[in-house]
């Protein structure tokens, strides 16, 4: 299994990603404004690898003289952004290797993950699974949850946003961010 590296693919068996941010000329006709190839980050031990397409840290984001494009570059220079943006959102793309091992977590936000390439079981702190296929939704409110690829060879592609919501309280207890699974230092907790 290859090693994700910035502006190429995570395997061979999937297609490289491209940003397309758009703007706004001076008539007032739209444009794209600027194309990236997608940079990824490995996680893991090479089985998993994100990248990131798009942040905000308002809502409603504020389009104004590029306000929300600086706001993404600042944070994206920054290093500091964890899995969620508090106030904001997260436009996150994760391969994940075949096989590869789930990480149960919480996230403090509404997630909308959509399985872009392959097949990914969604395994719930309950013990409940799910196989969703590619074009499945799975629309996570603040659960502990796991992703894993069953399979023996492709990699799985997902596309998640992340929005920042608040904190939840089930029968009194206040569930927030828990990454205590997690074996690398590299994935930053948002709070």
């Amino acid at each position: 299994m290859s090693s994700p590296n910035p502006g190429q693919l995570s395997s061979g068996s999937l297609p490289p990603i491209t940003r397309y941010i758009t703007g706004h000329n001076s008539d007032g006709k739209a444009i794209v404004q600027s194309s990236n190839p997608a940079e990824w980050s490995p996680f893991e031990h090479n089985t998993m690898a994100f990248t990131v397409a798009y942040t905000t840290s308002s809502f409603p984001a504020d389009l104004n003289n590029d306000a929300d494009l600086k706001e993404h570059e600042r944070i994206a220079s920054s290093g500091q952004l964890g899995l969620v943006n508090p106030n904001g959102t997260v436009c996150r793309v994760v391969d994940f290797a075949p096989k590869s091992r789930p990480l149960m977590h919480r996230t403090q936000s509404l997630d909308y993950g959509i399985v872009l390439e392959g097949e990914i079981e969604m395994q719930l702190d309950s013990g409940e699974r799910k196989l969703l296929r590619k074009g499945d939704i799975a629309v996570q409110r603040g659960t502990m949850h796991a992703w894993h690829n069953p399979s023996e060879t492709q990699w799985t592609r997902m596309v998640f946003v992340l929005q920042d919501c608040k904190p939840l309280v089930i029968q009194g207890e206040k569930l927030g961010e828990d990454l205590s699974q997690a074996k690398t230092d590299d994935i930053k907790p948002s709070r």
